[in-house]
């Protein structure tokens, strides 16, 4: 296994760093699935923002430098969602969509006040006990009929309710 640095930029370096470049992330939408491999509900956090609101969110973060793909997904998962969520990694580091976050919410749809980010998106199937750990407030786990109402669309931000539909329509099963 490849080394990667365990620690990540100083806050000043940070900001700078996302004023330059874009950054790399991952966005993971954690599912559950029947014997026949059909998704059966979404795993959606619920999380405080830094301006004080709370939204509906997929699992998501950065990809450290020298990271393996299937490593971040795994590391984010577990910080995320708990060390025992026992997430089926995707046998290929291929997401099925890229989403390219930006300060200015009009040019993608995908909004990220902080920066520009480049964002590899997984379904990811788990198995285990999950719940919610680090700076989530909850998870909850929705049908997919539940996940694309008005009202959950509504708590989720920066353009994740439309990730969480197309997840929906690449597995099958957006209503």
């Amino acid at each position: 296994m490849t080394d990667i640095q365990t620690t990540w930029l100083a806050s000043d370096d940070l900001e700078s760093a996302r004023q330059r470049l874009p950054i790399v992330y991952v966005d993971c939408i954690p599912v559950r699935v029947d014997d026949r491999g059909e998704v059966t509900h979404v795993g959606l956090l619920l999380r405080g923002r830094p301006d004080g609101s709370i939204s509906r969110a997929v699992v998501s973060g950065r990809v450290l430098y020298g990271e393996l793909i299937r490593d971040a997904i795994l590391r984010h998962i577990e910080k995320d969602l708990g060390p025992v969520a026992l997430p089926e990694v995707p046998t290929s580091p291929t997401p099925f969509t890229v989403a390219e976050y930006f300060p200015d919410p009009t040019v993608t749809g995908f909004h990220d006040p902080r920066q520009h980010a480049v964002s590899l998106v997984y379904v990811v199937p788990v198995k285990g006990d999950c719940s919610p750990s680090q700076n989530a407030l909850d998870l909850a786990w929705l049908t997919p009929q539940e996940v694309v109402t008005g009202d959950v669309r509504a708590e989720m931000t920066g353009g994740q309710d439309l990730l969480v539909r197309l997840a929906l329509a690449h597995v099958g099963q957006l209503p």
